[in-house]
């Protein structure tokens, strides 16, 4: 090759180089990066994983801070029993030699779909035994587990422990399958608006009230006039008329997004844009449809898009459309599918006949996006969580905040540990027995007095 061939090819190189360097760019900065995914994300991240930046720090990997800033206020309400505190602590320093705990991608890497299991956990099943191999000599009960089996569905789990402590074993162990009366908490959003921003209610609407720019509909203002909203005051313009982007003043908004909905409900909407009906709004991408879901969903319902509105109306407001029927309009999974004919269906279906009283029935929505008693200062809320996937990261959160209501301890404990009661949607017993409350109950007949363990603080 003669030196102007070799210029010619280095000259054709460049050109190469550049134009996949503009391409690339190009790619990055439009709505789909997808070409620069290494490998698919886990079941948690996929709806964001076109937003890099959430996770990623151009140059320097993946941000730390990302996971904790998502995860950490979850982490903190359950007491994590792996806290980083605990491997940042000198007396600990030992174990990072074996495990580097200190680091959440230590154990959950994304883009590793060959070595992801449940929880979107990448470390091979055996991590526990590094550390707690003692366990098998001091814990005689302990003897004939195998090494890689502690988190056993219903046995322990790395960072959330609220319903498996033993002290809570031991504590709730002999309770009945079912408890009299089973209700679930009552929602006091009203009350607990009075008593915080009371300016907030005011003094009910008459439907020729509605103080829209143009003629409404009979239908909508039917609606309106139909819902809580109307009869707190809220008109048209609290919901339509929002901030411009520049910050010059306000418009009138066909359509308002969740920002509308969080004037008043900040913590549903905080909770929504956690879990992943909402997340992709939280990283201002498009919202979620159920054509990108990795669940089995209905064919006609694959292009929806989801919002506040998708479940709860744009004017109505049912919640109680929301807790079942906005649900199963678009979910066809077999759990779902299942629903219709299980005892929580039939107790569902008794409440809303009135042959049952308030709060006794279960619907999707009482486990799925259950009740919450959260203390804002002085005012104490009983709100819904609007974070759908927050109770089953794993399932066994569910337990303190929906089993137990109704449920015993034992026998909540051996119907999440059961696959195919879960497919059932429950109906039916346990085919399973989770030995969690025998071995507790056991210790502390051999210790002659009661078991307790450090990190109770969410016992009731």
């Amino acid at each position: 090759m003669n030196r102007w061939s070799t210029i010619a090819f280095a000259a054709a190189g460049l050109l190469v180089l550049l134009g996949s360097a503009g391409y690339l760019t190009a790619r990055f900065n439009s709505a789909d990066r997808s070409v620069f995914l290494p490998a698919a994300t886990t079941h948690g991240h996929y709806q964001i994983e076109l937003a890099c930046s959430a996770c990623h720090d151009v140059g320097n990997g993946v941000k730390e801070q990302a996971c904790i800033d998502c995860h950490g206020a979850e982490l903190k309400a359950a007491n994590d029993s792996h806290p980083m505190a605990k491997f940042t602590d000198p007396r600990n320093a030992d174990r990072l030699q074996l495990i580097r705990a200190d680091r959440c991608i230590t154990c959950h890497r994304e883009h590793q779909p060959a070595l992801t299991r449940a929880m979107g956990v990448t470390m091979p099943q055996d991590y526990c035994y590094h550390c707690h191999v003692q366990t098998l000599t001091d814990r005689p009960s302990h003897k004939e587990f195998a090494f890689d089996s502690c988190a056993t569905a219903g046995c322990h789990n790395y960072h959330d422990n609220t319903a498996l402590y033993e002290s809570f074993l031991v504590k709730h162990g002999a309770e009945p399958d079912m408890k009299s009366p089973a209700a679930r908490p009552t929602r006091n959003l009203r009350e607990a608006l009075l008593a915080g921003r009371p300016k907030l209610i005011q003094p009910a609407l008459d439907a020729d009230a509605a103080d829209a720019p143009a003629p409404v509909s009979p239908g909508i203002l039917s609606e309106w006039h139909s819902t809580a909203h109307a009869r707190a005051g809220v008109n048209c313009s609290d919901c339509h008329l929002l901030a411009t982007k520049n910050g010059s003043g306000k418009e009138w908004q066909e359509r308002p997004g969740h920002a509308a909905c969080a004037a008043c409900h900040r913590a549903e909407t905080a909770g929504f844009l956690a879990g992943h009906h909402g997340m992709r709004l939280a990283q201002d991408l498009g919202p979620m449809t159920p054509a990108m879901a990795r669940l089995p969903m209905r064919d006609e319902a694959a292009h929806a898009e989801l919002t506040c509105s998708s479940c709860h109306g744009a004017h109505e407001f049912d919640t109680r459309t929301a807790a079942v029927d906005a649900c199963v309009k678009c979910h066809d999974d077999e759990h779902t599918r299942n629903y219709a004919a299980s005892p929580h269906a039939a107790l569902w279906q008794a409440e809303l006949a009135g042959r049952a009283p308030p709060g006794s029935g279960v619907s999707c929505a009482t486990c799925h996006l259950p009740r919450e008693t959260q203390r804002d200062g002085d005012v104490i809320r009983v709100l819904v969580q609007h974070n759908q996937n927050n109770n089953l990261r794993p399932n066994e959160k569910m337990i303190r905040s929906v089993c137990h209501d109704c449920h015993g301890l034992g026998f909540a404990i051996d119907a999440l540990a059961d696959p195919a009661l879960i497919r059932k949607n429950f109906n039916g017993r346990p085919a399973t027995h989770v030995e969690s409350i025998d071995l507790a109950l056991r210790r502390q007949l051999e210790n002659k007095k009661p078991t307790t363990k450090p990190n109770t603080e969410n016992e009731p």
